[in-house]
């Protein structure tokens, strides 16, 4: 499956956030890029709006266009606010579990972890990246010297950021267990969900 691997700056700035961590070039140019970046003062419309609310969320979680739509029609048809349970859905996706316990230090780092085989799901490995955790599902790095190594470095580079309430470690177990499902105030996401469900309900 394709990935998007041009400048990750250059999309946190047309979109004024920082969608791929923090970026002390985006703190500095904080406008679009471009040579009309600093100027740019046209209007946008509703379309061009709910757009970008959906690409800011695409490129947060690394998925193309068509893994992206899967998810919101997954979405739609279970029963509820649909825009929460699309969120839902991606903070359950195993990559992005594996990089909310800190096993990676980014998205693209938990998603290769994942694919390389570094990471077991209730003791069987499992290689893809989308696979959908469950609530009392035990995310493990693989007991090799390789995996282990990888994830402790990363586990010590991230100590900055905090586990989720819906998520378990062990970090001395390289172990992390899914509690419950997130909450929208949990995940705070950083496009407006609504805006996406309106847009492909068009």
């Amino acid at each position: 499956m394709a990935r998007y691997t041009g400048p990750r700056v250059r999309i946190s700035r047309r979109f004024g956030v920082p969608i791929f961590g923090p970026s002390k070039y985006l703190d500095r140019r904080g406008y679009p890029p471009g040579m009309h970046g600093p100027r740019r003062r046209r209007k946008l419309s509703d379309y061009a709006l709910s757009l970008m609310e959906k690409q800011k969320l695409r490129y947060y979680y690394g998925l193309q266009e068509k893994q992206f739509r899967r998810v919101y029609e997954q979405a739609a048809r279970k029963r509820g606010v649909t825009g929460e349970i699309m969120l839902q859905i991606l903070e359950l996706r195993l990559d992005n579990v594996v990089y909310r316990l800190g096993f990676a230090s980014s998205r693209p780092g938990a998603r290769q972890m994942v694919v390389h085989g570094h990471i077991e799901v209730n003791g069987r490995r499992v290689t893809v990246p989308s696979y959908a955790l469950r609530v009392n599902d035990v995310v493990e790095v693989r007991n090799r010297s390789v995996s282990r190594q990888l994830a402790t470095r990363n586990l010590e580079s991230s100590t900055a950021r905090q586990v989720p309430e819906w998520l378990s470690l062990q970090k001395d177990m390289f172990r992390g267990v899914v509690l419950r499902v997130p909450t929208r105030e949990e995940i705070n996401p950083v496009a407006n969900e609504q805006t996406i469900v309106e847009f492909y309900s068009r």
